[in-house]
């Protein structure tokens, strides 16, 4: 009887051990509120106001699932799967392709890092979030964030000619935020060091090809990339330096409040969608005073033709920003920033263009628990004239600003 008990025992024991290796966790955002934004486009003096009800003035709503197991000797295995809700929407779940969001499967080992393959954060983003005083939010005045790109593909999809309740329709396109055909690699934490890198491969060479007898295109490159990142921390100090290079689309097509249409920077239709090298860095840094936190952030990004090497366009902003808990359950932030876009191209009319930006935001969250959240966030974008219909820009200045006031729902 009480050796049965105790083969009853050891495999319960067995049971609950081989339960507690592996696990799956569903998580998300639930974000809905009330928007708005008062845009004009100095072509035509277009003007627009608009609000109402919509989806994620904070944060981008999302259903994810991710898990891990135990693989014995301090291995693991993990993976992670999100896509996008939208509460507003006929379907709530997107059925977009480039809205399904991180999608990745990976290896760990304790003591070393972790290498993941799939559909994964650029370590860019990744370290904006962890320098950006703004959280990086859906509304406009985040001179870093708001416009970003993921896979040279505007983001935020809103367009400045038709302006509309579109939470990003800012004048910014500052990085890569995600990408699929990703490899990454992380380490632990050494000594106060971390680093990442990640390596993109999606092979679709073509050969040279004529837009007509005179004009060849150079054919199409692989959407390849590679990039690499550096933190470190001691104390109440966290700086970043962060590396990204692509070889895909011009990433400054369509971007809002300035480059809409086909930059003539570049030689010919041909060279601004295929042939095209985006190189992106980003330095970053906090310090947390105790009563607030402070963050500055640079980003420059670059877009050159791999034809015509000396027809480029190059954006670079700078921010900085403070966050402050007034009391255990009110956080208030305010950044302001600055930046410009600048080109050179195939003529005259392109060679030196250059048009400013600046941009600014304040925000509040009342935190009613751990999950849920009030939010207030208004922020502002304001773009130059750059003086001249070529590079496809606008020949006179944007000006926007937004507002969202909602309640946010983490689970």
């Amino acid at each position: 009887m009480k050796k049965s008990l105790l083969a009853v025992a050891a495999i319960g024991a067995f049971a609950s051990a081989a339960q507690a290796q592996s696990s799956v966790t569903v998580y998300g955002i639930l974000d809905m509120g009330y928007i708005g934004s008062n845009q004009r486009l100095g072509v035509n003096d277009k003007k627009a106001t608009v609000s109402g009800f919509a989806n994620g003035g904070e944060s981008t709503n999302r259903l994810g699932f991710k898990g891990t197991e135990d693989l014995g000797g301090g291995a693991s295995a993990f993976f992670t799967y999100e896509v996008a809700l939208g509460l507003n929407d006929a379907n709530s779940l997107s059925t977009v392709s480039n809205q399904n969001r991180q999608a990745f499967v990976g290896l760990a080992k304790k003591g070393l890092g972790n290498f993941a393959l799939g559909t994964q954060y650029t370590p860019i983003h990744t370290n904006v979030g962890m320098t950006s005083a703004n959280g990086q939010n859906n509304v406009m005045g985040d001179i870093i964030y708001t416009g970003a790109t993921v896979d040279n593909s505007n983001e935020k999809n809103s367009a400045l000619a038709t302006p509309s309740t579109s939470l990003a329709a800012s004048s910014t396109a500052g990085y890569t935020v995600r990408t699929g055909n990703m490899l990454s690699i992380k380490s632990e934490n050494f000594a106060g060091f971390m680093g990442q890198a990640f390596l993109t491969a999606n092979g679709t060479d073509t050969s040279q090809s004529a837009a007509s007898a005179t004009a060849q295109t150079g054919g199409t490159n692989d959407r390849n990339g590679w990039g690499a990142a550096v933190n470190y921390s001691i104390g109440k100090f966290l700086a970043t330096a962060n590396y990204q290079a692509f070889k895909a689309n011009n990433p400054f097509t369509g971007a809002n409040g300035v480059t809409t249409g086909t930059p003539a920077v570049f030689a010919s239709a041909a060279q601004s969608g295929v042939n095209i090298a985006d190189n992106q860095y980003y330095f970053g840094a906090t310090y947390d005073f105790g009563i607030l936190k402070a963050y500055a952030q640079y980003i420059n990004r670059k877009a050159t033709s791999e034809i015509v090497t000396s027809n480029y366009m190059k954006r670079s902003a700078q921010q900085i920003g403070v966050k402050a808990n007034l009391t255990p359950t009110i956080e208030t932030w305010a950044s302001v920033g600055t930046g410009a876009y600048e080109a050179m191209g195939s003529s005259a009319t392109t060679n030196g263009l250059k048009q400013n930006l600046q941009a600014y935001q304040v925000g509040s969250n009342y935190y009613l628990s751990k999950r849920t959240n009030l939010y207030a966030i208004f922020g502002a974008t304001n773009a130059s004239s750059n003086g001249s219909a070529a590079n496809g820009g606008s020949t006179s200045s944007y000006n926007g600003n937004n507002y969202a006031a909602g309640v946010r729902h983490t689970f």
